[in-house]
């Protein structure tokens, strides 16, 4: 039996078993991203539903901003919010670095422009289609966003479940605020980077699975939801239908 097969049915085995170490690192990382995605996706629904429908000057380059911080590199983000949460750091005096808290506003940072960019633009299609319609019935800004917002429901649960693949399957940002610090700060990724730098595979290979396990869980969810709304859309177009 090679080092490959050995590993992976040491891996098995840790699942099959619920290794104490093994529930510990996913609990963590599991508390760690719901506790980012409920703060980030709340106010990137908020901000989103308004530029969705908001003109002003400096909205074309407020986007522009916003879909920029789409593609900053995890770590960055790990850099600013330990120079924020440092000794010397303007957030120095809370004492979060190295903790859950320094890690969760890390992810939040991740996530809020991705559920920003995203609700923005499912929102904005919405009123392109829609908002005449409802400007002529004398709906205001904030009524519209939120009328818009509720009937793109489904669209925006799918937004959701991304902004949490998101904050689980990050590794560089948590690696640098929290510190691997084990039994403590250490989450599902931060977890298999060291482990397979220690030559320790078969957690390293249980945790993946597990990872992996998750983010095919929310992306069947996702397709779900794809075809759900296309049969929910489908079923009010043929209630509507004359006889």
């Amino acid at each position: 039996m090679n080092t490959f097969q050995e590993s992976l049915a040491q891996a098995a085995h840790l699942v099959a078993v619920m290794d104490p170490m093994l529930l510990s690192i996913v609990g963590r990382s599991l508390a760690v991203s719901s506790s980012a995605c409920i703060v980030g996706t709340v106010l990137g629904l908020v901000l989103g539903a308004w530029l969705g429908v908001a003109r002003f000057p400096a909205r074309g380059a407020l986007v522009t901003v916003l879909n920029t911080f789409l593609a900053v590199p995890s770590v960055v983000v790990g850099l600013v919010v330990y120079l924020l949460l440092s000794r010397s750091g303007p957030l120095g005096f809370l004492g979060w670095l190295f903790s859950f808290q320094a890690m969760v506003l890390a992810q939040v940072l991740l996530v809020l422009p991705v559920c920003t960019a995203l609700t923005r633009q499912v929102v904005q299609d919405a009123d392109d289609a829609n908002g005449e319609q409802l400007r002529s019935l004398g709906a205001g800004g904030v009524l519209r966003s939120l009328l818009l917002a509720f009937d793109e429901r489904f669209a925006l649960l799918t937004v959701l479940l991304a902004c949490f693949g998101r904050a689980i399957s990050e590794v560089g940002a948590v690696m640098i605020v929290g510190g691997n610090i084990d039994g403590y700060t250490r989450v599902m990724t931060t977890a298999i980077a060291l482990e397979t730098s220690k030559g320790d595979l078969p957690l390293a290979l249980a945790l993946g699975v597990i990872l992996l396990s998750v983010v095919l869980a929310l992306n069947a969810a996702i397709a779900l939801l794809a075809r759900w709304r296309g049969a929910h859309a489908e079923g009010i177009v043929l209630a509507g239908a004359p006889a």
